[in-house]
């Protein structure tokens, strides 16, 4: 209309009939309203269709989720069903093989090791149907009258002191208590107790907040260590006992190996990427099978209330650190995604430590087919999940209220693509395996090829400067001198561990390894003695590398995208404690051989 009214004659001329002003409002429309109506039914057009769409999809994933739903629970009655007929028989089978084992002649001699895992597995078995507290109940009695109640009625300072005397008795009683090894002297042995006197000072004066330090578990974490190291080092069975695992563990890795012979001619089978990455895909594919059927969750369960109750961590924490030589850094988080996100500082820093101090058991395999003995990368890992939880305890005490405090949870959460059976478990388990022994033979052939562009970068400025071979290996052995002294390693033997350490740190452990491996089977060069050579195979036994840097970060920031500042900002921490805590475990092993 306001054109309209631009345009009407002044009031001096004669009007307008109405008719005519009807026909001028006809032909002469207001084009802004007329566009602003058009718009608006295009919109509200959009908006339903937008509602309806959204509508349908909601629709969909209800559907989705009560069919998984529906599926978890009918899998959960089928085998409600066939436990009662599974388990029995395979504790009678299992039964069976330890009767044949402690008669038929052959076996007797490993009668300590088949009995402590028969009755293991059938214990287990008898008290999935039987409750627990019919036996637990009348011992826990006992322990609390005659142990725990007693105990903590003495004042907190006392308490303290009887445990760092059980801490020192230990750590001098094993030290100094054992006779001598061939090649080891007492000095040698009071060096790595006065390495791992300086690496609880370094760590607690890296400590954030020293006040929160909680002291018992450091003891506590130190004590399991000790006990393990003398468990498996100065006794027959214990020894013998880890060295059977180990090889059990070897032997059915292996199968991989053999299973990758089909796509290549026998003489390949030694060659990494046939017999390492096959049996590394195999050992993932085979792990995701057991998760599905629940043996995965409930094994590192186990294994992680040790932790928990005994060093008073939170439930994720626990789980973490007792996943890291199951499943390797990273995926073990996922084990308890749904509370990543909600983890504090103190336990991300706890989760990267302990997963940069182990290795898993997809590598395990790849170790073994280099000559380093398997018992000692097995006994490593599990060494180095208290020493982890202790020094990050230490160096990142925790200040916050944990969610998963006072209670152990494995929850893997709601899985996007359901699988619908083993052998679909199996197969997206190979998937993935795939990708990962990829990655491992990328990230292998990239570090050396860095190593060795680097190498020949610092050989022409060592020439320039007249100084002959010098390579990384050579800055590596001085900078890590004191760091093998420090873990007892014989004299002759200090430029070899140092250099090792350092292709550790700044390349990986499988560039490590071989270069140990490649320097023992060499005749023209000085042996390595046995001490100094346990040391390296204890000290080398983590995932601590610049790689797996980014690895932790990217993986923790992907399961929790609202904590991947703090993720970043902590993880360097963790990759230098990490990498300590597998030279303390060096450490304990140096003060017993």
């Amino acid at each position: 209309m306001a054109d309209i009214q631009k345009t009407t004659p002044p009031a001096t001329t004669t009007p307008q009939y109405p008719s005519e002003t009807a026909e001028l409002q006809k032909v002469d429309p207001t084009p802004s309203s007329s566009s602003e109506e058009h718009e608006l039914t295009k919109s509200s057009s959009r908006e339903k269709e937008h509602a309806a769409h959204e509508a349908t999809l909601a629709h969909e994933i209800h559907e989705d989720n009560v069919e998984a739903h529906n599926q978890k629970a009918w899998r959960r009655g089928e085998w409600s069903f066939w436990r009662k007929i599974i388990l029995p028989f395979w504790a009678l089978l299992v039964l069976g093989w330890w009767a044949a084992s402690i008669v038929v002649e052959e076996t007797r001699n490993r009668w300590i090791q088949s009995t402590i895992l028969a009755w293991f597995i059938i214990l287990n078995v008898v008290f999935c149907f039987v409750d627990s507290m019919i036996i637990g109940r009348p011992i826990g009695k006992v322990w609390t009258a005659a142990i725990s109640t007693p105990f903590f009625k003495l004042n907190r300072r006392v308490r303290f002191g009887l445990g760092w005397l059980l801490l020192l008795g230990l750590v001098f009683g094993s030290a100094f208590g054992f006779p001598l090894p061939e090649g080891t002297t007492y000095g040698q042995r009071a060096i790595s107790v006065f390495g791992l006197f300086m690496f609880q000072v370094l760590y607690y004066a890296c400590s954030r907040n020293r006040s929160l330090i909680k002291w018992n578990t450091v003891i506590v974490g130190l004590v399991i260590q000790q006990a393990i190291a003398m468990f498996v080092l100065k006794t027959s069975a214990g020894f013998d006992l880890f060295k059977w695992i180990a090889l059990a563990a070897a032997d059915f890795l292996k199968q991989g190996g053999r299973a990758g012979v089909f796509f290549w001619d026998e003489t390949f089978s030694g060659y990494f990427a046939v017999g390492v990455l096959s049996a590394v895909i195999f050992f993932i594919a085979f792990i995701n099978m057991l998760f599905y059927l629940g043996a995965m969750s409930w094994i590192i369960g186990k294994f992680a209330w040790l932790f928990f109750r005994a060093m008073e961590v939170s439930g994720a924490e626990a789980v973490i650190a007792a996943a890291s030589p199951f499943v390797g850094q990273g995926e073990s988080a996922c084990l308890v995604k749904p509370f990543v996100d909600l983890m504090t500082p103190s336990e991300l820093h706890l989760a990267m430590t302990s997963g940069f101090s182990t290795i898993s058991g997809s590598v395990l395999i790849g170790y073994i087919n280099l000559g380093v003995p398997a018992s000692s990368l097995i006994t490593a890992s599990v060494m180095s999940i208290p020493a982890s939880i202790g020094i990050s305890k230490i160096v990142y005490p925790e200040d916050d209220h944990p969610v998963t405090l006072g209670r152990l949870v494995v929850d893997r959460g709601e899985e996007t693509n359901e699988e619908a059976n083993m052998l679909h478990a199996f197969s997206n388990g190979a998937s993935f395996g795939l990708k990962v022994a990829g990655l491992i033979f990328c990230n292998v052939l990239v570090v050396l090829a860095l190593l060795y562009a680097v190498d020949g970068v610092l050989t022409w400025i060592g020439k320039v400067f007249r100084i002959g071979e010098f390579t990384l290996e050579l800055i590596f052995q001085y900078v890590f001198y004191p760091l093998a002294w420090l873990m007892g390693v014989p004299n002759q033997d200090l430029l070899l561990v140092g250099q090792l350490l350092g292709l550790k740190l700044f390349g990986n452990e499988f560039v490590a390894y071989l270069a140990l491996q490649t320097r023992m089977a060499d005749p023209l060069l000085p042996v390595v003695t046995q001490r100094g050579y346990l040391i390296a195979t204890y000290s080398l036994a983590g995932f601590a590398n610049l790689g797996s840097l980014g690895i932790q970060i990217g993986v923790l920031s992907g399961l929790a995208p609202s904590r991947a500042k703090i993720i970043a900002i902590i993880a360097p921490s963790a990759l230098i404690f990490g990498f300590l805590s597998t030279c303390q475990t060096a450490t304990i092993a140096g003060m017993m051989v």
